[in-house]
């Protein structure tokens, strides 16, 4: 025990030793004393208040954001004023619709006839579409993409955006009582669907396309445009009611944000609006609109090119006549200074027929016509008794309905060309183009569908020198069969054609990167119409042996088709949401 004390002791000692060296050199400590400039601070009246100020960064917001009850406020941003943000677009596109609600006299349901709309168009996207504005906000709020606005003054925004235009819809709606187009309902003007989309369309584009890049005010606008053009197609709403809707969408989010500027002033704010310096007026657009021109497509006794005129009566004559059409574009141009540029506009415009029960009756008359020409020559050529030929014919058709499978003649079109700008002031200024392009046509269609009794019938008949003169029929009667036929009844299309346009467009610059345009379109096309017409196909199931013996009876019975030469003159009036770039 003694010699391990001994040995700490020697190794103890020696490590003093060894490290009494380090000191030799060393300085005593010395006390430095700090200068010290006196200043005149302020003091709080409480002396116990303490101010915190933290502006987190964006990267410390993406999670902090997700307080939605805790307002932050970003240093150097503008203060909004409430007229100063505010615009009035959204009025005339409701006046729009309202002016044009007279156009619809369109088909109707009919339960004598039982006719139906029911479009080979059918799709429920738009039901989720209405929502892809506020989702996208949301989802990019959430993700920590930093926004016009903190949570409460976009929630607020939001939620008075919604509640007016909910509350414009729906007190319009039922005051109205307008029919919808499928005659489901009458609760048609204006379009819910096309008024929430534009609500959420203007959220994101207050939100993100002003502060963050005008390509989000593309998406938007560009899919709440689509949602009011799938209501037309679908069938559940005219195109007045899409015009009204979007207008009511955008002034109401316009209204909400106004109001949000009265209650929250200052407080809120995270981003100022994007600003541009740039004179070049290189755009991307897009429109909605109304086009004119087209009212209606007449097919004489002349145009008919499978028959004889001594067919028909020669002052019959096959009209279609069309509502004030539809038309939504996408359009851009690059300049290559103040004055002249570049680019193309890709165009769908939908012409929706009137008068589809006109041919739905006519091809009743045309059945009844030929039924009474049956028992005619039937009655004329046996010796059976009219009164059993009658009773026979009676269930020849027992069940009919007509379906309209496609009631728009839908124009696409792509052109290209030369765009010109002329500068009004800093606002304002007037544009106009000459384009080329080409155009394709989708039909419209009308479908039939018959039940009925077959007929069968044994005759004779004796032809001379070509001529049949002797006609002796033995039996008309019932076969026991029953036939179940559906055809197409009529449809009507046109060519791809050559097409040449020019407008006239005012363009207003509310922000540097943003405008709104109202425009006049002229285009010009030379078309060749077809209408193929067809009400009596059922009889070649019904009476299939008598179908040879049209001369005789004095019907034909193939389809009558008909070919018109054209020169299209349509004018487009509409609006456009324009970014510039």
């Amino acid at each position: 025990m003694k010699r391990l004390f001994l040995f700490a002791m020697m190794c103890a000692t020696t490590t003093l030793w060894a490290t009494a060296g380090n000191t030799i050199d060393t300085e005593p400590l010395k006390l430095v004393t700090p200068e010290m400039t006196p200043q005149l601070v302020k003091i709080n009246d409480n002396p116990f208040a303490r101010t915190v100020s933290y502006n987190p960064t964006e990267t410390e917001r993406s999670f902090g954001d997700f307080d939605f009850f805790k307002t932050k406020t970003n240093p150097d941003v503008k203060p909004f004023k409430v007229m100063d943000d505010l615009t009035f677009v959204g009025v005339p596109l409701f006046i729009a619709g309202w002016v044009i609600k007279s156009e619809k006299n369109n088909f109707k349901q009919d339960s004598k006839t039982k006719s139906s709309l029911l479009t080979n168009f059918k799709t429920g996207i738009d039901d989720y579409t209405q929502y892809f504005g506020p989702a996208l906000t949301v989802g990019l709020k959430l993700g920590g993409y930093e926004g016009r606005s903190d949570w409460p003054r976009l929630l607020a925004s939001a939620a008075m955006s919604y509640g007016i235009m909910a509350g414009f819809v729906n007190g319009i709606k039922y005051t109205a009582k307008e029919m919808r187009p499928d005659g489901s309902s009458a609760n048609s003007w204006p379009s819910g669907h096309t008024a929430t989309s534009f609500v959420g369309a203007t959220l994101l584009h207050k939100e993100y396309g002003l502060t963050r890049s005008p390509w989000f005010s593309v998406a938007g606008y560009g899919v709440a445009t689509a949602t009011g053009v799938m209501r037309i197609l679908n069938n559940r709403h005219w195109i007045s009611d899409v015009m009204s809707g979007a207008g009511i969408g955008i002034m109401s989010t316009e209204l909400g944000y106004a109001l949000s500027d009265v209650l929250f002033k200052g407080k809120g704010l995270l981003r100022n609006d994007l600003e541009s310096n740039s004179e070049i007026p290189s755009f991307f657009s897009i429109s909605m609109g109304v086009s004119l021109g087209l009212k209606d497509l007449s097919f004489p006794m002349g145009s008919l090119v499978n028959h004889s005129e001594e067919e028909i009566e020669s002052d019959d004559t096959f009209t279609v006549d069309f509502q004030t059409g539809t038309a939504v574009d996408a359009e851009g141009a690059y300049f290559f200074n103040k004055y002249v540029g570049i680019g193309g506009r890709l165009r769908v415009r939908a012409m929706t027929a009137n008068n589809w029960n006109d041919f739905v009756e006519m091809g009743k008359s045309d059945r009844k016509e030929v039924s009474q020409n049956i028992i005619d020559i039937v009655d004329a050529s046996s010796y059976i008794s009219r009164e059993q030929i009658t009773r026979e014919m009676s269930d020849i058709v027992t069940d009919e309905s007509y379906t309209i499978e496609s009631d728009h003649l839908t124009e696409f079109s792509a052109n290209v060309g030369i765009y010109f700008n002329i500068p009004l002031s800093s606002r304002f200024a007037l544009g106009t183009k000459a384009l080329i392009g080409r155009t394709m046509t989708q039909e419209l269609d009308i479908n039939a569908h018959y039940i009925g009794q077959q007929k069968e019938a044994n005759y004779t008949l004796t032809i001379n020198d070509g001529n049949a003169t002797d006609l002796e029929i033995t039996n008309f009667s019932s076969s026991g069969k029953t036939y179940d036929v559906s055809w197409d009844y009529m449809t009507m299309g046109g060519n791809n054609s050559t097409n040449f346009g020019t407008g006239l467009s005012l363009t207003y610059r509310y922000k540097s990167n943003f405008s709104w345009k109202v425009f006049v379109d002229y285009d010009y096309s030379e078309k060749t119409f077809t209408l193929e017409y067809d009400p009596l196909h059922f009889t070649k199931v019904a009476t299939p042996n008598l179908a040879n013996l049209v001369t005789i009876i004095g019907f034909e019975v193939n389809p009558y088709r008909f070919e018109v030469k054209k020169n299209v003159n349509l004018f487009t009036i509409g609006g456009s949401f324009a970014i510039t770039f």
